[in-house]
């Protein structure tokens, strides 16, 4: 039987409900040698600079995870045990920091290693770097690439934290430089920055210095991006620099609900046109604005956030769990701001495993035309906890609308293509899918997802025509 007719029998019962993930069908990247990527670029395209794609052209969707600490506190048994956990559920992006932000250049690694010598970018230390080779080729091997951050921001602007400063403009070239030829034909993306704002012209002169030296040493091989201080994107200092790729922004911890969207949608519309992302949202299990009094973020909170971001227009998303990024060992560590769960714990945390179902659904339908479009909405787009988001194909082939609580919402199916729409419900908690329906095209309709409080949809429209496979299935184009 076709899977037009099989799909259409289904309707006849009235529901289908799928579930069943892969790793081939979540279009995880396959171990070894690992594409290169480069940013979309097709001048007749409405998407041009939009996405990121392989060097054939094939969408890559950019899942992260935050894992600062990795190359700092865990030893080769536990960053595998790491690896393969997010690997397994889907990850394609692990970031992690070199010269990393709890006291990483005077509190040795696992193996009793500090970074550099006397704290001089310009003399690397063999023994260290060859644990960072390590862990950059396990990730790759499993289809991993690594965000490399070749130091967090404190080391450039102490701000607040450990520090020191230790960088010129001189030594962040030559640093620089090292990191590009060693990781020359690594899966890897580079990271500037680290939580911490430009504010001053040597600041910018440093950033710009070592993203040169970069570029000199692997021959501009990888993509470059920024990860600057919470509530602010790269893009406020460094959007038209030529060597940053896309921008990537922190939404940050403070607040529940905090408007990702609305800082993405402001990059979106930005030319020249790159690609940008939420690099940092609120984590899973930190505690709300830093004080276990306001209570905890859960794994609603790490999916309104994803959500939110991709139908605003991101190229992909990051998810961060609190325990993760610190890989908080109680036994060997103090707790920073109010870590709870061990690490190896925090790995089962829901939001991670449902991480995969986002990227599962974006990539289910061809992704290099989709766009953000609020105009879909007839209803109020509500405004906090209830705000609902949506995007579209530009050619009207389909529609993802992301409902964060159990309201109704009126769709102007007029903005779809096709005389037949077939409407699916979507739960990001699970991948499960259950068709709607099947319906000639009208000027709206409204939709009322089932449930109470914080449980979330997506509401997925297709031009039956196209005969689109349940949203739970890849079929990126």
């Amino acid at each position: 039987m076709q899977r037009r007719q099989f799909v259409r029998s289904l309707i006849g019962a009235g529901l289908l409900a799928s579930g069943a993930f892969s790793e081939r069908r979540l279009g995880q990247v396959s171990g070894g040698k690992l594409p290169r990527l480069k940013v979309f670029a097709d001048a007749a395209h409405p998407n041009d600079h939009r996405y990121i794609v392989t060097e054939k052209g094939e969408p890559f969707f950019y899942l992260g995870d935050t894992a600062w600490e990795l190359f700092h506190r865990l030893n080769r048994e536990e960053a595998e045990t790491y690896l393969r956990d997010r690997a397994q559920k889907g990850f394609t992006v692990i970031q992690a920091v070199v010269l990393a932000e709890l006291d990483g250049l005077n509190t040795p690694n696992a193996y009793g290693h500090k970074p550099l010598h006397n704290n001089d970018p310009t003399q690397p230390n063999e023994a260290y770097f060859e644990f960072v080779d390590w862990v950059v080729d396990k990730a790759n091997a499993l289809g991993l690439f690594i965000g490399m951050l070749p130091t967090w921001g404190d080391k450039v602007n102490k701000k607040w934290g450990v520090g020191p400063e230790i960088f010129t403009p001189e030594n962040a070239k030559v640093y620089g430089k090292f990191l590009g030829r060693r990781y020359r034909g690594k899966g890897v993306i580079w990271i500037l920055g680290g939580d911490r704002p430009i504010e001053t012209e040597r600041h910018l002169q440093i950033w710009r210095a070592m993203a040169e030296g970069l570029r000199e040493g692997d021959d501009g091989e990888h993509l470059i991006t920024f990860h600057p201080v919470g509530g602010r994107s790269s893009s406020e200092w460094l959007h038209d620099e030529a060597w940053l790729d896309f921008n990537m922004l922190q939404s940050g911890h403070h607040a529940r609900h905090i408007a990702n969207c609305a800082m993405v949608e402001r990059d979106y519309n930005r030319r020249p046109v790159k690609p940008c992302m939420d690099g940092e949202p609120r984590y899973e299990d930190h505690p709300i604005n830093w004080n276990p009094q306001n209570g905890w973020f859960t794994d609603y909170d790490a999916r309104q956030a994803a959500y939110w971001a991709l139908l605003a227009g991101a190229h992909g998303h990051t998810y961060g769990c609190h325990a993760i990024w610190q890989f908080y060992d109680p036994t060997k560590h103090k707790p920073v701001s109010h870590a709870r769960t061990p690490w190896w714990q925090a790995l089962q945390l829901p939001g991670a495993s449902q991480m995969q179902f986002a990227k599962a659904l974006m990539l289910s339908r061809p992704m290099l035309v989709r766009v953000p479009d609020q105009t879909l909405l007839a209803s109020d787009a509500g405004a906090g906890a209830e705000h609902v988001r949506a995007a579209r194909a530009v050619d009207g082939s389909y529609a993802f609308v992301y409902i964060p609580v159990p309201k109704p919402v009126r769709v102007r199916l007029d903005k779809l293509a096709g005389q037949k729409i077939r409407a699916w419900w979507y739960d990001p908690r699970t991948g499960e899918t259950t068709l709607i329906g099947e319906f000639q095209r009208q000027s709206e309709r409204e939709f009322t997802p089932t449930g109470s409080g914080e449980t979330d949809w997506v509401l997925v429209l297709d031009d039956a025509d196209k005969d689109f496979p349940p949203p739970n299935s890849i079929n990126a184009r």
